[in-house]
């Protein structure tokens, strides 16, 4: 007798718990996660999505930024088409992004591999490929463009004294999109290290000890052990490098302000120089939206190629 009655007691402590219990602790889950997360929604509403829907209106006129301006529908968006300087904007972003991608994902691995060894002071060369990055982009765009002056550079000077021609540099059509581009790389590659080398000290050191027990050289370990396991690491520094590039503004702003003759024009400096120099604000957002159809389109190929070729998950 007695165990039929523990029987029953357990079966009734062991029920679930009622539907209506259910849907309150639901709902009260559901309220305690928007209120921590409708801040964070009401900023990104704020100053994301508003300004967005405004700048698609603001496209769609003939605003100078200062008064309303006149509804010209999608006419800002056919001149796109006839517009020079907007696809001068455009070759000399993918040139940019042609540079800088590839050169500083494996300057970034480089030296990664280098500050994973355990040498003495460490932690001081690791501090100095870090510091351009968190540097002000648009003090160091000043000194570059003292340093590269074509009349009183320090890089001149030093190409002087060795016995050769005193370059162009930032005045020179030619060379100023790729020593922009040197300079982009050298301020903003300290990320990939720091990322890289997050990388590397989360492989197993069982591994790499299997390897090396196995004979596998330093090139062998190189390439079976170390490029596949960053390879996720080096498509997310790849869409984050075309995201800056498409961004690409204030060393630009503080060095050669597009010049010379448009030679290191980028679309973000042209949406400015319209909006701001030229007041065609309407015209300007046409341009901001047509980067942001780029970029858009760009990132989505990017992650549907990681994820055919199995560098995402």
């Amino acid at each position: 007798m007695s165990t039929a009655v523990t029987t029953k007691k357990d079966d009734r402590r062991a029920a679930p718990p009622r539907p209506e219990r259910r849907g309150r602790r639901r709902l009260g889950d559901q309220a305690a996660g928007w209120s921590f997360a409708a801040p964070s929604t009401l900023l990104v509403l704020g100053f994301s999505l508003l300004p967005m829907g405004w700048a698609f209106r603001l496209s769609l006129t003939d605003s100078d930024l200062v008064s309303e301006g006149q509804g010209v529908g999608f006419a800002n968006y056919r001149t796109l088409a006839d517009d020079p300087v907007f696809w001068k904007a455009i070759r000399n972003t993918l040139e940019l992004t042609g540079i800088y991608i590839p050169v500083s994902l494996l300057l970034g691995l480089g030296v990664a591999l280098l500050l994973n060894k355990p040498i003495r002071g460490i932690g001081f060369y690791r501090a100095c490929f870090l510091v351009p990055f968190v540097a002000s982009a648009a003090a160091e765009g000043l000194l570059m463009a003292f340093v590269f002056d074509k009349d009183f550079g320090v890089v001149n000077g030093l190409i002087t004294r060795a016995g050769l021609p005193a370059q162009g540099f930032l005045d020179d059509p030619s060379q100023a999109l790729i020593v922009i581009s040197g300079i982009f790389i050298w301020t903003q590659f300290g990320f990939n290290v720091v990322i890289y080398l997050a990388a590397l000290q989360d492989i197993p050191k069982e591994v790499l000890e299997a390897a090396a027990i196995d004979g596998a050289g330093a090139w062998r370990t190189f390439r079976h052990i170390i490029v596949p396991s960053v390879r996720p690491i080096s498509l997310f520094l790849a869409v984050w490098g075309l995201i800056d590039c498409l961004q690409f503004f204030d060393l630009l702003f503080t060095s050669t302000k597009g010049g010379p003759v448009n030679s290191t024009i980028t679309i973000v400096y042209y949406v400015w120089q319209l909006a701001f120099e030229f007041f065609t604000a309407g015209y300007g957002a046409a341009v901001a939206y047509a980067l942001f159809a780029g970029s858009l389109l760009a990132i989505v190929i990017g992650m549907v190629f990681g994820r055919k070729k199995g560098f995402l998950l």
